[in-house]
């Protein structure tokens, strides 16, 4: 069985910090992590990969250092890495991204399974894994928490709803988007993660030509929106005191709740 795990570098939220005239997220200085839900997704691959005897692919697609991400994947058991690094890719938006993804999968070959995490902590969209479904046209479940059965040419999932949970049945191949019910993440191990960062280590750096694709069709260029600014909102309170006694406060409190039609 061969799989293809997507995963991102991000900043580790906790610490990212505006800057206040730009708007712009200050990434300098701030350390990077792997996404939280991709971890979940390496996990699953992982373990499908002992019980199945399969592969393990890890795609990413970002600057150079996101290859300590890409490092990481092999240190918790991927087999391969595949890091997708070019100036062109810069500035992409879900869309943009999705296409040179896609083109990646493309060029890896032959998968049954493509997993990834539900979305990014730095972007929180969501929309990477549907539309890279999207553009394989392959069949995609999201919101995946448990991978019951993988059959000969089908898997059966259990997929998270707002009031419970969701049974179904997905022809293969297919891209899954997982939650983190799915499982715990084991840590990487310390002499796999020494192997993925020599140069016998099985990553291979792919650029815009690489995957065959035009750099109008990708990063800024390709992109189909585009982020004017980033702010915090500013958080602002009117407060307004009630005087007098329980009960006249009580009667001035209804009058107010429904002067805005909130009662």
């Amino acid at each position: 069985m061969r799989i293809i795990v997507l995963v991102k570098q991000v900043p580790d939220t906790t610490e990212v910090k505006l800057d206040p005239k730009t708007g712009n997220l200050i990434r300098e200085g701030v350390e990077s992590i792997v996404n939280p839900d991709d971890r979940h997704a390496i996990e699953a691959a992982v373990r499908l990969k002992q019980d199945r005897d399969g592969k393990v692919i890890v795609l990413s697609m970002g600057p150079p250092q996101a290859v300590d991400a890409v490092s990481e994947a092999m240190g918790m058991g991927a087999d391969e890495g595949v890091l997708l690094t070019d100036r062109a890719f810069a500035g992409a938006d879900t869309w943009a991204t999705s296409t040179t993804l896609g083109k990646a999968v493309e060029k890896i070959g032959e998968y049954d399974l493509i997993l990834c995490g539900r979305q990014a902590i730095d972007g929180d969209t969501a929309q990477i894994g549907p539309q890279v479904a999207e553009y394989l046209k392959v069949p995609q479940v999201t919101y995946v928490f448990e991978i019951e059965e993988i059959r000969e040419k089908s898997v059966i999932v259990k997929r998270r709803m707002e009031d419970g949970f969701e049974k179904v049945e997905c022809t293969l191949p297919a891209l899954l988007t997982v939650i983190g019910e799915l499982n715990r993440p084991r840590y990487p191990r310390v002499d796999r993660l020494i192997d993925s960062c020599r140069d016998k280590a099985p990553i291979k750096v792919w650029n815009a030509a690489d995957i065959g694709v035009q750099t109008r069709d990708v990063g800024l260029e390709g992109s189909l929106t585009h982020v004017v600014k980033t702010f915090a909102p500013k958080l602002q309170r009117q407060t307004e005191m009630l005087q007098g006694d329980a009960r006249t406060s009580v009667k001035g409190l209804i009058a107010k709740l429904k002067e805005k039609r909130l009662i």
